[in-house]
C-alpha cells in the first residue's frame, strides 16, 4: 500500500457529513475534473454528503505513447483480448480501500459510501467495489468497463453481492466503446449483480439527463437519515 493517502479534492457538506462519495476521474483529468458535479446535482441538504475526488498517482499511459499522465493504471489497448495491468489496478485498488477507510474512521457507515467513478476511474470503483469486505452504499461507473473481469468470481465479496450499481454509457463514446459497457453489464447481471443500466446520446462525456438519473439514484441509495 502507498505510505500516504492519495491527495484529493474534498467538498464539505454544509452541515456535518452522514454520507461520502469517493469519486474517481478518468485518464489524463485529475480530482478537480467533477468538482462541478456537486452543485450541478442539486441535492438537499438530507443527505448531508463529503464529496472526495482524489488524484490519481502519474504514470507513464502505453496506449498514449508512454506520456506520462495522472492514471489509476496503464493501459495497452481498449480491446477485450488486451494484456490489463493488474499490479496498477491492484495498487490503486489498495489506495482507494485506503480512502474508504479514512470515511469509515471520520464516522461514515460503510452502507453510507458510494464508490463512484468516471472513465479509467469508474473501472477503478468497479474492481475495487465488488471486493470490499463492508456492504457500500452503492457503486456508480460512468462510461466504463469491468477490469480482470475473469478474477471477480473468485474474488468478489458476499458482503457486496447485492451492492446497488448504476452503469451509464453514451452511445457514441469514441474512446471506450459501447460494447466494452454492454459486455461488463451483461457480465455482472449474469453473476446475479443488480446492475442499473442507462445510455445516452453523447461521447465520452456527462450529459444533463444523465446528472437528473444519477441524482435520482444517489437519493435513493443513500436516503436522508431521521
Amino acid at each position: 500500500m502507498s505510505a500516504a493517502l492519495l491527495e484529493s479534492v474534498e467538498v464539505e457538506p454544509r452541515g456535518p457529513a452522514d454520507a461520502a462519495v469517493v469519486l474517481l476521474h478518468g485518464l489524463g483529468a485529475d480530482g478537480h475534473d467533477f468538482e462541478s458535479l456537486v452543485p450541478d446535482l442539486r441535492l438537499p441538504a438530507a443527505p448531508s454528503v463529503r464529496w472526495v475526488f482524489p488524484h490519481a498517482p502519474l504514470r507513464p499511459v502505453t496506449l498514449n505513447g508512454g506520456m506520462r499522465m495522472r492514471a489509476w493504471y496503464d493501459i495497452l489497448a481498449l480491446d477485450r483480448k488486451a494484456a490489463e495491468d493488474e499490479a496498477g489496478v491492484r495498487q490503486s485498488a489498495e489506495d482507494v480501500r485506503a480512502l474508504v477507510r479514512r470515511e469509515r474512521e471520520r464516522g461514515i457507515a460503510a452502507d453510507r459510501i458510494v464508490l463512484a467513478g468516471f472513465s479509467q476511474g469508474g473501472a477503478m470503483a468497479l474492481f475495487t467495489a465488488l471486493r470490499e469486505p463492508e456492504r457500500l452504499g452503492g457503486v456508480l461507473a460512468l462510461s466504463t468497463y469491468l477490469p480482470l473481469a475473469g478474477m471477480l468470481e473468485a474474488e468478489a465479496h458476499p458482503a457486496n453481492a447485492a451492492v446497488p450499481v448504476f452503469m451509464a454509457h453514451g452511445t457514441f463514446d469514441p474512446v471506450v466503446p459501447l460494447f466494452l459497457g454492454e459486455g461488463s453489464r451483461d457480465f455482472l447481471r449474469a453473476r446475479g449483480y443488480e446492475v442499473e443500466w442507462r445510455t445516452y446520446p453523447m461521447p465520452h462525456s456527462v450529459c444533463a439527463e444523465e446528472v437528473g438519473d444519477l441524482r435520482e439514484w444517489l437519493l435513493r441509495v443513500l436516503p436522508a437519515r431521521g
